[in-house]
């Protein structure tokens, strides 16, 4: 990804949605579930998730029932766009290809690591370069595992699901490999500052590709415990498929949390050259996120404790609420309910309410709806790959709606106003349409998705010939080059709008034309969730 567009979203909270913290209530259940500490729309917001409702309490939940939880039939629409989707992964491997499916891809990066005597070829490229950034990288595999430990049934239903924990593993397998020590983690495959100066295919490169490193010297606690959330979610995913694989995720990944919480600091402080790309604003939100799915990968109590009475006021950032992305991760901290201390109940109650609140600032009838929106309705938040913050507030909207239905939360109480799930699935389905192509430029922003869609990727790979034999400097007459991409990048997404609904279509615009895998692992979850058309997933574990 250019260096440009490492802005950090606005930690302040625009006025319309400071009070919305304030006299929100949710008609409370004899069931409260477990609940999921987030941070997106400028707020703190629990989303709780229903395969963890569902995988502790089987017999409680009404999910096999029948009657409207039951689930509906599939929706085509969107199993054409989440098979589309998932393409964007296999575009962004790196290493030796199997099963390549990709036309114009090929085999790259092969002696990555081995400057440190290490297989570091596998992994995805993170956006429109050449560069293996960690941080980027691991987080879309959380996603990526947090999407099918929901919706892993959907997903088989419409064939999907192979394919889903295919490219989890590819990333798994880089993570593992990228471990070789309990105190050491790799975290970035080649020079970024050299790669953007070159244009070039992965197929075709030729420059140093060094591996950076965090160790207990020069510690990097967010990524570190980003890869520690990667690897323990990722056990889950694996635990029945493939039971010794599932082991050796869940044992890198409690040595990382170790490392991660016992040497502190910032990566980005450790490797300052990475500040120009993926700069970390802290490490706190890492901590707790992967505490709570080491918490669900162990059952381990002293996660949980960790979680919320031990870190819970000095990491929660409770006060000062940001926005859910690749460098925040409070919107995804989990943490149970039942069988906790009353200290570790509090905590928990007080991401409840900042849950709900930042529910009703989503639903455009709430009186404290955000005004954080396009004309067309899209959340929007920043100019730089907006879609990246719109994406990851629908399909925590369509996690908490689904755990209404499952959990049984009949009402959501906005100021006065009231809402059912059925109402924040409505508001998830008008976000996936606007990108999907409901939206004034009557474009889709999923690239292969539709009839109409950006031609001009800001993507090394897809905009130069295969047979092209330019070297590092001579690519950039690709970049240059008025003719669309002739390669397409299926199932990327762009960056998206502007805040008047503009699109331009045009490769060296990398603020709105430059696609990321984190993107794809936000509209995969997105998707998965709205597979059906009921509110209850047959969750898969």
């Amino acid at each position: 990804m250019e260096a440009i567009k490492k802005l950090k979203p606005p930690k302040t909270p625009p006025k319309e949605v400071e009070a919305i913290t304030k006299n929100v209530e949710v008609k409370k259940n004899e069931f409260w579930g477990w609940c999921v500490l987030a941070s997106f729309l400028a707020l703190l917001v629990i989303s709780c998730g229903v395969y963890t409702l569902v995988k502790l309490f089987p017999n409680f939940l009404p999910h096999n029932k029948p009657g409207p939880n039951r689930p509906g039939p599939i929706a085509r629409n969107y199993a054409d766009a989440l098979g589309i989707a998932f393409q964007f992964f296999d575009v962004q491997r790196s290493g030796k290809l199997v099963n390549n499916r990709i036309s114009w891809r090929g085999d790259s990066a092969l002696r990555d690591g081995s400057d440190r005597n290490l297989d570091l070829s596998k992994g995805l490229y993170d956006a429109g370069d050449n560069v293996k950034f960690g941080f980027p990288m691991a987080f879309t595999a959380t996603l990526l595992s947090w999407a099918i430990l929901e919706y892993g049934e959907r997903m088989a239903a419409v064939e999907q699901l192979g394919q889903a924990q295919d490219s989890l593993k590819w990333i798994t397998d880089f993570l593992i490999n990228a471990h070789p020590s309990p105190n050491e983690l790799y975290v970035q495959v080649g020079d970024p500052d050299l790669d953007h100066e070159c244009w070039e295919r992965p197929e075709g490169m030729s420059e140093r590709r060094p591996a950076a490193q965090v160790n207990a010297s020069f510690p990097g606690s967010d990524v570190a415990a980003e890869v520690a959330a990667a690897m323990a979610s990722a056990s889950l995913v694996f635990k029945k498929i493939d039971p010794d694989y599932s082991f050796t995720l869940r044992t890198n990944a409690e040595e990382l949390f170790a490392f991660a919480d016992l040497y502190r600091g910032a990566y980005s402080v450790s490797i300052p050259q990475v500040k120009k790309f993926y700069n970390s604003t802290g490490y706190g939100d890492e901590l707790l996120w992967a505490a709570s799915w080491l918490y669900y990968a162990t059952r381990d109590p002293s996660y949980l404790k960790y979680l919320t009475v031990i870190n819970g006021d000095v990491f929660g950032n409770w006060g000062d609420p940001s926005w859910f992305s690749w460098d925040d991760k409070h919107a995804g901290t989990q943490g149970e309910k039942d069988g906790i201390s009353p200290d570790e109940n509090a905590k928990l109650q007080m991401y409840t309410r900042m849950a709900q609140a930042t529910m009703c600032t989503l639903l455009p009838g709430s009186p404290s709806a955000t005004s954080s929106r396009t004309a067309g309705g899209l959340i929007w938040v920043s100019e730089w790959n907006a879609l990246q913050y719109s994406l990851a507030a629908t399909f925590l909207a369509v996690l908490y709606s689904d755990y209404m239905a499952t959990s049984q939360v009949q009402t959501l109480f906005c100021d006065g106003t009231t809402f059912s799930s059925k109402d924040l699935r409505h508001f998830a389905i008008t976000q996936a349409d606007y990108v999907l192509g409901k939206n004034p430029m009557e474009m889709s922003y999923l690239v292969g998705y539709g009839m109409d869609y950006p031609r001009y990727i800001h993507h090394r790979g897809s905009s130069i010939p295969v047979d092209s034999r330019t070297n590092c400097r001579e690519g950039f007459k690709w970049y240059d080059s008025p003719d669309p991409n002739p390669n397409i990048p299926t199932g990327a997404v762009v960056g998206g709008p502007f805040m008047n609904e503009t699109y331009v279509d045009n490769r060296t615009n990398h603020r709105q034309a430059e696609p990321t895998t984190y993107n794809s692992a936000f509209i995969v979850g997105l998707l998965s969730g709205l597979l059906t058309t009921a509110s209850v997933p047959q969750s898969f574990g």
